[in-house]
């Protein structure tokens, strides 16, 4: 799934590189959590990522891409 994920998404690394696709795994099932991260080197290689890919057709699945914030997780839930 990284694979897929970093293929997708490797033809917009043209002013720096992908430095890395993750698909996010259960931690129990190893199952995807139906998510990933894909980080470039270059802002506009990111910014044209997700101008491009919002809204395509991955794997059969239309995707949402958008830039992580840091700090915008949700928390780890359970009063934790």
């Amino acid at each position: 799934e990284n694979r897929d994920l970093e293929h997708a998404f490797s033809k917009f690394a043209k002013s720096g590189r992908l430095v890395e696709a993750t698909v996010a795994t259960d931690r129990e099932t190893q199952r995807s959590r139906g998510f990933g991260f894909v980080k470039f080197e270059s802002k506009q290689d990111a910014d044209d990522a997700v101008a491009e890919m919002d809204g395509a057709d991955l794997g059969g699945r239309n995707i949402r891409v958008n830039i992580s914030r840091p700090g915008g997780g949700r928390g780890r839930g359970r009063g934790r």
